[in-house]
C-alpha cells in the first residue's frame, strides 16, 4: 500500500492493494460485544474498505472513502461508531444520511446486528412511513439515527430530536444523493450538528461537487480511493446483446431460460415500464415482482421481503427503487433498459457479486442505445462482451384484418379486456341479444 503524505492540512492519500496493514477482524481494536457480534455474523477477513477505513476512523480521522455497494463499507463506517458509542448517555451520538428509504432500512439492522451486545439503540428514519410512528420512537432512547434527508429535515423542524451530540456522521453514498438533488438537505443536516464531529463520506464514483462538499465539511480527510479491480467488477461477468426494439420481451425471455437465471434484478429507466414488464413476465409464467416509486409503502416492504426469502424469483424495478438492495443471492441483474447515465450502470451491476461473491450482468441493447453504451465502457477498462443470438425463422405474417397493438396492456387494460370477453359470452345466451345463440346445456 502506498502512503503519501501531503503537507500539513492536506490529506493523507491511500492508493492500491499493495500490503494491508490489517488482513482479519481479530486483528483491531474493537470491543468483545463488537467481536462477538462480528464472529457470529461470520466475518473473518477484511475487505479492501474496512482493511483501510475501519483503523482511521477508530482514531478519530474525517475519511473519504471510494467503494460501491457490496463492498463491505457498512461494516468500515459502523464498528468505529458502534466502538464510540457511550449507551450509558440517552442522545443521538451518530448520523447516518442515506438516499433512498430501502438503504437507510439495510443499514440500519446492520447496526442493529453489529451493536445487538452493546445495547445500542437504532432508529430508522424515512418517509413513506408515518411520521406519528417515528416520533414515538424517539420517546425512548435512540443513540444512532439512519435516515433520508428530506424525512430528516422534516423531524428538525418539528423539534422531534436533537443532533447537537451528534459527534459522528456519516454520508453513504454521497454521489447517489447528489444525483437526487439532495445536496443543499445535506448542508441543511450538517449545519445542525457539532463543529467538532468526525465525519466520513463514502461514494462509488468523485464527481466535482463530491469533492467540494468533502472540503466544505471535512477535516485533513484520509482519501481511500480505490482502483476499478477493488471496486469488485472484476467480480462480474459483462455482457449485452443488440436487440431491436419490439424483440426485447422475447430476448429478455430466452435470456433468462438460457442462462437458467434463479435470482436477478431486471432494471427498467421508467415506472410504467417496471410495473408493465412484471405484470408481462407473469402472465409468461416467471415468478416476478415490481419496485417502484408509486408503489405504496407496505406493497414495497412485502416485494423486498419476498425477494429476500430467495428462491427462484425475479425482481423489476426502477433505479431509485433498487438502491440500497443487499441481497447476497442475486446471480443476475439485466439492463433492460440502457440506464441514461454511465454511474447507474455501475449501481445497477453492483447489486450482484456482493459481499466477495460473483455475478453476471447484461444489457439489452437498441439502435437508438449505442452512444449510451458506448459511453459505459469508456468508464471501465473491464471487458463488456457481445452475445449473440439468433431466434431464427420469423412466424408467418398474421392475415389481413385488425392489428395487434404491441404494446403491453396495463393492468386495468387487461382487466377491462376479460370482462369485455365475459360479458360477450354471456350475451350469445340471451333472446334477443346479437350474434349466434346457444344453450349451455346443448
Amino acid at each position: 500500500m502506498h502512503l503519501l503524505w501531503r503537507p500539513k492540512g492536506q490529506s493523507l492519500l491511500l492508493r492500491g492493494l499493495g500490503d494491508v496493514l490489517m488482513n482479519q477482524f481479530d486483528e483491531l481494536h474493537l470491543g468483545p460485544e463488537i467481536f462477538r457480534a462480528v464472529d457470529e455474523m461470520g466475518f473473518r477477513e477484511l475487505f479492501p474498505i474496512q482493511a483501510r477505513a475501519i483503523q482511521p476512523l477508530l482514531e478519530g480521522r474525517d475519511v473519504i472513502g471510494q467503494a460501491h455497494s457490496g463492498t463491505g463499507k457498512t461494516a468500515a463506517y459502523s464498528l468505529p461508531m458502534l466502538e464510540k458509542m457511550d449507551t450509558r448517555r440517552a442522545e443521538v451520538q451518530g448520523l447516518v444520511l442515506t438516499p433512498t428509504r430501502e438503504l437507510a432500512v439495510q443499514v440500519a439492522g446492520e447496526i442493529k446486528r453489529f451493536g445487538k451486545y452493546l445495547g445500542a439503540k437504532v432508529a430508522a428514519i424515512y418517509g413513506g412511513q408515518g411520521i406519528t410512528v417515528q416520533i414515538n420512537i424517539f420517546k425512548r432512547p435512540v443513540h444512532i439515527v439512519v435516515g433520508t434527508p428530506g424525512r430528516l429535515i422534516d423531524h428538525l423542524r418539528r423539534k422531534t430530536f436533537s443532533l447537537d451530540s451528534a459527534r459522528i456522521v456519516v454520508l453513504d453514498e454521497a454521489d447517489t444523493m447528489l444525483d437526487m438533488g439532495f445536496l443543499d438537505d445535506v448542508e441543511f443536516i450538517l449545519a445542525q450538528t457539532p463543529g467538532n464531529r468526525q465525519t466520513s463520506l463514502f461514494s462509488a464514483t468523485m464527481p466535482p461537487e463530491i469533492i467540494e462538499l468533502a472540503q466544505r465539511h471535512l477535516k485533513n480527510p484520509v482519501k481511500i480511493l480505490l482502483s476499478e479491480g477493488e471496486l469488485g467488477l472484476e467480480r462480474i461477468d459483462q455482457f449485452y446483446i443488440n436487440v431491436q426494439r419490439k424483440e426485447k420481451i422475447e430476448t429478455l425471455r430466452w435470456l433468462l431460460d438460457h442462462f437458467k437465471v434463479k435470482q436477478a434484478i431486471i432494471f427498467c429507466n421508467t415506472k410504467v415500464m417496471a410495473s408493465n414488464l412484471g405484470e408481462r413476465l407473469k402472465r409468461d409464467g416467471y415468478p416476478a415482482l415490481s419496485l417502484h416509486g408509486d408503489l405504496r409503502q407496505s406493497q414495497r416492504d412485502l416485494a423486498m421481503g419476498r425477494f429476500r426469502e430467495g428462491g427462484r424469483i425475479l425482481l423489476v424495478a426502477t433505479d431509485v427503487a433498487a438502491r440500497g438492495i443487499d441481497v447476497p443471492q442475486v446471480t443476475h441483474v439485466i439492463n433492460y433498459d440502457v440506464p441514461r447515465y454511465p454511474l447507474l450502470y455501475f449501481h445497477r451491476i453492483g447489486r450482484t457479486a456482493r459481499a466477495g461473491g460473483t455475478g453476471t450482468a447484461i444489457t439489452l441493447v437498441t439502435g437508438q442505445e449505442q452512444q449510451d453504451l458506448q459511453r459505459i465502457r469508456s468508464r471501465t477498462k473491464i471487458s463488456v462482451r457481445e452475445i449473440t443470438h439468433s431466434f431464427g425463422p420469423r412466424p408467418p405474417k398474421p392475415l389481413p384484418g385488425r392489428k395487434k397493438s404491441s404494446r403491453m396492456r396495463t393492468p386495468r387494460e387487461e382487466d377491462w379486456r376479460k370482462r369485455l370477453r365475459r360479458s360477450r359470452r354471456q350475451r350469445r345466451g340471451q333472446p334477443g341479444a346479437r350474434g349466434r345463440r346457444f344453450s349451455r346445456t346443448s
